[in-house]
């Protein structure tokens, strides 16, 4: 399983122009390391699930692949 916060710096390399309302979840997932972290008061768990939430606009190969992935975490 790879790093939340590297799965995050490939999403922004990507999607060049996210949801606005993906964008604090996405920052939020640049810090996380693993799936059972916390990011203030909240788990990984519930931000990953807020940003695929969020980022029905990301489409393409590389936004399928990694919201399967994502999706596994979970």
């Amino acid at each position: 399983m790879r790093n939340i916060s590297a799965i995050a710096c490939e999403i922004k390399k990507d999607w060049t122009k996210p949801n606005y309302a993906a964008i604090p979840y996405l920052n939020a997932m640049r810090v996380i390391s693993d799936i059972n972290d916390k990011y203030g008061y909240d788990d990984a768990r519930s931000i990953v699930r807020y940003f695929l939430s969020n980022a029905s606009s990301w489409r393409g190969e590389k936004a399928k692949a990694i919201k399967t992935e994502l999706k596994a975490m979970l």
